[in-house]
């Protein structure tokens, strides 16, 4: 006869976490100290290759939680500038790929 053990999941109370009490993988991350922002973008070039760039300006965006209108503001353009690179509409030059990856936090190579 064999016994059986519980696993234990780390969790004594047997209570899971809420929603909100959530983190995703890269808030994890980030509070351990650790840079996930090159892993990060390999991953969206892996999953998505054809990707053009103004698809990752609004991922990236909405990852940040930014409206249109607040991206353009911390970026100093307009609104439907900011669209029309979103819609590839509009080239993203060197220096405004710089401007978009300060803000959100990824690599300026993303946008080019």
């Amino acid at each position: 006869m064999c016994s059986r053990r519980r696993l234990s999941t780390g969790n004594q109370t047997g209570s899971r976490l809420l929603p909100d009490q959530r983190m995703n993988p890269r808030q994890s991350a980030m509070t351990m100290g650790r840079d996930v922002t090159d892993a990060y973008n390999k991953m969206i070039e892996e999953v998505f290759p054809d990707l053009h760039q103004g698809s990752a300006i609004r991922g990236l965006r909405l990852r940040e939680g930014l409206t249109q209108e607040q991206l353009a503001h911390l970026l100093g353009v307009k609104r439907p500038n900011l669209s029309e690179m979103e819609n590839g509409k509009r080239p993203i030059g060197k220096n405004m790929a710089k401007r978009l990856a300060q803000v959100l936090k990824t690599d300026y190579k993303v946008f080019l």
